[in-house]
């Protein structure tokens, strides 16, 4: 079963997010409280913890990424996400989500880049729109609605 890792907010954009205990996905918005959100096409930010392993296998012995580093909403593990169509919909948590577009621009090199040479989030990282809304957890289950 996919599921839930972690989910992150951040307040002010262009800085990390950090893990919260739960986030409310509110319609047409996103997560209430993250500088990412808004009335546009990519409210909420979904990345594979299978994909940030990738990166993780290149860091020097001793560093960790923890949730967030990739500024991903929502950190998961079971489902390739970056594989989903577009127009996709997941059940994640309460809250139904529809997958509007896959990867995205690196604008900056970023602190992970720097340290790894690379960032996974430009390739493999999703984004959505809330279409149903809810709360979302560590642990809830991530599904194909």
């Amino acid at each position: 079963m996919a599921k839930v890792l972690a989910v992150c907010v951040s307040e002010k954009k262009g800085t990390k997010k950090h893990a919260v205990a739960e986030a409310e996905l509110k319609l047409n918005h996103g997560i209430v409280g993250d500088a990412h959100a808004g009335d546009w096409h990519r409210q909420v930010s979904l990345l594979g913890n299978e994909s940030v392993d990738k990166v993780r296998r290149r860091l020097p012995e001793g560093r960790k990424i923890e949730a967030g580093a990739f500024a991903e909403n929502i950190l998961t593990e079971g489902i390739e996400l970056y594989k989903l169509p577009i127009g996709t919909r997941l059940r994640v948590g309460k809250a139904l989500l529809e997958v509007t577009q896959i990867g995205k621009e690196c604008h900056e090199a970023c602190e992970i880049r720097r340290l790894t040479g690379d960032c996974v989030m430009p390739r493999e990282g999703i984004f959505a729109i809330v279409l149903e809304e809810g709360t979302v957890k560590a642990g809830d289950a991530v599904e194909l609605a």
